[in-house]
């Protein structure tokens, strides 16, 4: 059944509405465990999709969201703005402080946002900003505007997300070395999975973090990055395994610099919507022990999005 749009909106044509049912995971999550990447979408009735929005999504409301944290098994969420909402961040403020604590919130700011609104959001549960280079997603902002805002929020001891795809890399090089927060990229900078692993294009990526010690990723998005699948629907326990190597590889390179989160609702997938459920059960395939696990699922989110209750611990 689709899921509706609500307000004076109409859905884009073909969109993919997120997984009615998920199944259970077969994998146990461990105590504590963050998704690390998500978002809510309106409802628009609510919280308008903003006049500048490339997609028109389905709702996908905070109530649905933390319902689904608790079937996976999750005990805590990080908001991602979505860019359906634009720089208007009420929807995932309003998350973050319906939650209980329990939620964190990554905005997006534009350069004429004031001190006391940066405050406001911190208050709320904000502890970073994303920067999009993802043409097809966002209009360009120019890199000396971006770079100020990151200067600003450092001063919160917030920290910048990037979302880019690889062939972009080399030309996004010296403005992501430049930037003053620690740095976490977004789906380990979108890799074409059909290429080697051992390939100019991924190497440079481990390049990227090898050299710049502020920089995480996270190995999340299988679903997005996956060209052979199979895909993680129908009880599928082996989903993705093009995508498998690649995080592997980054998950035990830099075990105490990545995270891991659903993207629920999955905006603009084209190819399937996934079972999340399936792809919890993806994770000990590139996370294959508890060590590897705690670190990627609790203590690396943990020491990013709530310090305060790790300082000392």
């Amino acid at each position: 059944m689709s899921k509706p749009t609500t307000g004076d909106f109409t859905k884009t044509a073909g969109w993919l509405d997120w997984y009615t049912s998920p199944s259970t995971p077969k994998f146990r999550l461990p105590a504590g465990a963050v998704d690390a990447h998500c978002h809510v979408f309106g409802p628009g009735a609510e919280f308008p999709y903003a006049p500048e929005r490339k997609y028109t999504p389905c709702d996908a409301s905070k109530h649905e969201l933390y319902a689904l944290r608790d079937h996976l098994g999750f005990a805590r969420n990080v908001i991602v703005q979505a860019t359906c909402h634009g720089a208007d961040n009420r929807a995932m403020v309003d998350a973050c402080l319906s939650s209980g604590g329990k939620a964190r919130g990554v905005a997006t700011v534009k350069r004429s946002v004031t001190d006391e609104e940066l405050q406001a959001l911190h208050a709320a549960g904000v502890r970073g900003v994303r920067f999009n280079f993802v043409k097809r997603l966002v209009d360009f902002t120019p890199k000396d505007e971006l770079l100020e805002i990151a200067e600003r929020i450092a001063r919160l001891g917030w920290h910048v997300v990037i979302y880019f795809e690889a062939v972009d890399l080399p030309e996004l090089w010296d403005f992501f070395t430049a930037l003053p927060t620690t740095v976490v990229v977004d789906h380990m900078g979108r890799p074409d999975v059909s290429k080697p692993i051992d390939g100019p294009e991924f190497e440079l990526f481990l390049k990227f973090m090898r050299e710049h010690p502020n920089v995480w990723s996270k190995v999340s998005c299988p679903e997005r990055l996956s060209v052979t699948g199979p895909k993680a629907l129908g009880g599928e326990q082996a989903a993705y395994q093009d995508v498998v190597p690649f995080a592997r590889r980054v998950v035990e390179e830099f075990p105490d610099r990545v995270l891991w989160g659903t993207d629920w609702p999955h905006p603009n997938l084209k190819d399937h919507m996934p079972d999340d459920g399936l792809l919890v059960d993806f994770i000990p395939h590139i996370a294959p022990t508890p060590e590897l696990q705690q670190k990627l699922l609790v203590d690396n989110p943990m020491r990013l999005y709530w310090p305060e209750e790790t300082q000392g611990a």
